[in-house]
């Protein structure tokens, strides 16, 4: 086994003058490869997911079944290779081609006499290397693997820094969802998205949303954008506190909030007239429980976000004596992974999840005025919805992800306008 060109030989790697790593994984490789450190590179190999073409046809019949897409290069006898890429080195995503993902010791355990006799990483590129795929060779690299374990997926600033924008209207959008590509530890900025695979992308909008086709993907995808995925309840109370504060000049005292908001619920619960397409119509009288019952629940909601906000000005998220003017950022920074994961699903192309996420970007700087202003929303919408305020990790996750992303050089909040 070798990292040169042919299965004899090892030697140091030569690049393009002009040749820039994708990412960091892809650096650490090509540096290994220039050293002659076989151990090195397979530590980065273990530590990364490696992603291999699948046939879609296939996969979309027996999604428990793998269909690897086996290649052909010259240079090996025989010409039957397994190519594989780390996440830098994937080509842009297109209908009937597909990519599943794996550790590095899985394909010593998967493979088979049947299968191609090498694997080749990143093919043609400087940091490419050959691996003899059967036994006893591949326990050279498999034990790597085993030392390791799985790839993690802890949080981590991560960004292409070629193949995906850096700014611009794309990359606005991109960042909008940086939050949880932090906490994710994914590439913020991969607009051509592959994500956790085919069958990952696919499985997390059949398991989380209920999306199993493009028709389905299209309609949340349009409701996330309209900021109306979320609870119509939370936008009411805090519109009515932004309301307050643009009246009284600013502060808004706690018990003003909940009073204003039972005057403003028992005012609507008398029935209204109402102009519309088919002309006017009245609306009839809520029965006072009722009336009273969303009272009872909206105070409720003012303690809740406020006590988030406390925590939140504790936490660096937000400075002392602002608030969070609306949680329509929790929709919008799904908006703008949506987009992708239904990409990465096949369920969308390119053009149309670009087009969503540069929308999501322009709403989001309508409605904020900065990044800090844009995730303190995020993160109380996100809690909102999942918390019950026990502050656990779907809180602290995001508080962690806020942090990176308002103190690191490289992070996108410190490079990119937000308006």
């Amino acid at each position: 086994m070798s990292f040169g060109p042919s299965p004899a030989g090892f030697g140091p790697a030569a690049a393009p003058a002009d040749w820039i790593a994708p990412t960091a994984v892809e650096e650490a490789l090509f540096e290994a490869k220039g050293r002659g450190d076989w151990a090195a590179y397979f530590d980065v190999l273990a530590r990364s997911w490696i992603y291999f073409e699948i046939e879609r046809d296939g996969a979309d019949a027996t999604p428990s079944k793998t269909y690897a897409v086996f290649g052909h290069d010259r240079r090996v006898v025989g010409g039957r290779v397994w190519a594989v890429f780390t996440e830098g080195m994937l080509p842009a995503p297109e209908p009937q081609r597909v990519f599943s993902r794996e550790s590095l010791g899985w394909f010593a355990r998967v493979w088979v006499p049947a299968d191609p006799p090498m694997i080749v990483v990143n093919p043609g590129s400087p940091c490419e290397a050959f691996l003899p795929a059967a036994p006893p060779h591949s326990a050279a690299w498999a034990q790597h693997s085993d030392r390791v374990g799985r790839p993690s997926n802890s949080a981590a600033l991560r960004a292409l820094r070629v193949g995906g924008p850096l700014h611009g209207p794309v990359a606005h959008g991109l960042a909008c969802g940086a939050l949880l590509c932090v906490n994710n530890g994914s590439l913020w900025n991969a607009m051509a998205w592959h994500g956790t695979g085919y069958h990952g992308e696919r499985r997390r909008l059949r398991e989380w949303w209920g999306i199993t086709t493009p028709e389905e993907w299209q309609y949340h995808l349009r409701s996330l954008l309209a900021c109306e995925a979320s609870s119509s309840v939370w936008e009411f109370a805090l519109g009515l506190r932004r309301t307050i504060a643009r009246d009284f000049g600013g502060h808004v005292d706690v018990a003003y909030w909940k009073q204003a908001a039972a005057n403003v619920l028992r005012a609507n619960a008398g029935g209204s007239i109402v102009l519309g397409p088919d002309g006017v119509t009245k609306t009839d009288p809520r029965p006072e429980s009722e009336t009273e019952a969303r009272i009872e629940g909206v105070q409720r909601l003012i303690g809740r976000i406020t006590r988030y906000e406390a925590r939140m000005r504790a936490d660096g998220v937000l400075d002392e004596g602002r608030y969070v003017p609306s949680v329509e950022a929790w929709d919008l920074g799904r908006a703008s992974k949506m987009a992708r994961w239904g990409l990465g699903a096949r369920l969308g192309t390119l053009r149309e999840a670009e087009v969503a996420v540069i929308e999501t970007g322009r709403k989001s700087a309508l409605e904020y005025r900065s990044w800090q202003d844009f995730s303190a929303g995020y993160i109380l919408g996100r809690c909102l919805h999942f918390d019950e305020e026990e502050f656990g990790e779907w809180y602290t996750d995001m508080v962690d992800a806020h942090r990176i992303l308002m103190s690191d050089p490289g992070s996108p909040w410190l490079n990119i306008p937000f308006r």
